[in-house]
């Protein structure tokens, strides 16, 4: 069975204009996510999942599924702030969703196979969508617990316009990851990767080489009642209902199922070079990387 590629695009809006998911940056006005899609495809994926809000549902329909349809199969899912357990209720004055792995549950009733989870707006590259589909097609019928998410070396995910944050991995002898750290500011200072330390003076350095989390991940189904169930344990924390930003990223349910030893999860090196518009002055060189990506004959200037 091929695996499926799940889209978080639920942070999209229904006013596309300055939306950057939406911004057309290849030469016939290809987004990122028209990219991401034409590598999934040749690396073997069959469907497409996209989560979204169901305010802009027609919207969707039209400007983005499409294009794609014809191409593979796709459906959409909706995330709300208010698709709680039973039992819980929104606080008043939350607007914020709940994160990616919220979103992520949203899946549950349509992906019964291997999926990967990605965000719509970035560019992974070729080599990363090759090497997850490689991982998920390979898993024995049925396989649990076995999970993976492509490591993208620093030194290939830096803005040269600012600092970024990126999910610093740690790895055992196995390249599986034992830990997941973020740094909310790295950038290359005279010529070396740095992170700022919990001190918030200190610059440490790391290895070009370090391999970072980009959201970029492979589940099996069972990834689902794992989730669903420590999303009530989630919302039950008191902190957790009265920060009305907190939220249930895909690295804490992960962290869970790592430490009490129920899950793995294989760190899958790649040479993908990642690219997305961080900051308004990074545009410029999205799209000179993208023409020359077609340059030099790895995409078609018109992919749809």
């Amino acid at each position: 069975m091929k695996p499926t590629l799940f889209l978080l695009a639920a942070g999209m809006g229904s006013r596309y204009g300055g939306l950057k998911q939406l911004d057309g940056l290849g030469p016939n006005g290809e987004t990122i996510m028209d990219y991401s899609i034409y590598d999934a495809i040749n690396a073997g994926f069959g469907k497409l999942v996209f989560v979204i809000r169901k305010d802009f549902e027609q919207d969707f329909r039209d400007k983005i599924i499409s294009k794609y349809e014809g191409h593979i199969p796709c459906e959409l899912v909706f995330q709300s702030i208010n698709d709680l357990p039973e039992g819980f209720t929104c606080p008043e004055g939350r607007t914020k969703p709940w994160g990616t792995n919220h979103a992520v549950l949203m899946g549950a009733d349509v992906i019964k196979e291997p999926f990967a989870v990605i965000n719509c707006d970035d560019f992974y590259g070729r080599d990363s969508y090759r090497a997850m589909a490689k991982f998920l097609s390979e898993l024995p019928e049925g396989s649990k617990n076995r999970y993976a998410m492509v490591g993208f070396r620093v030194g290939n995910t830096l803005s040269e316009s600012g600092t970024v944050s990126r999910g610093i991995c740690g790895t055992d002898e196995n390249r599986m990851l034992t830990s997941v750290v973020e740094r909310t500011k790295i950038q290359r200072i005279d010529g070396e990767v740095k992170y700022l330390d919990d001190d918030n003076t200190t610059w440490v350095a790391t290895p070009e080489t370090t391999p970072v989390s980009m959201n970029f991940w492979g589940f099996t189904p069972d990834y689902f009642q794992y989730s669903a169930d420590y999303f009530k344990a989630f919302l039950s924390d008191p902190k957790n209902m009265e920060n009305l930003k907190s939220e249930f990223f895909i690295p804490l349910m992960m962290d869970k199922l790592i430490s009490e030893g129920t899950a793995t999860c294989e760190v899958l090196d790649t040479t993908s070079k990642w690219f997305g518009v961080t900051y308004p002055e990074d545009r410029p060189a999205v799209v000179a990387k993208i023409q020359s990506l077609i340059d030099a004959g790895e995409y078609p200037a018109k992919l749809f």
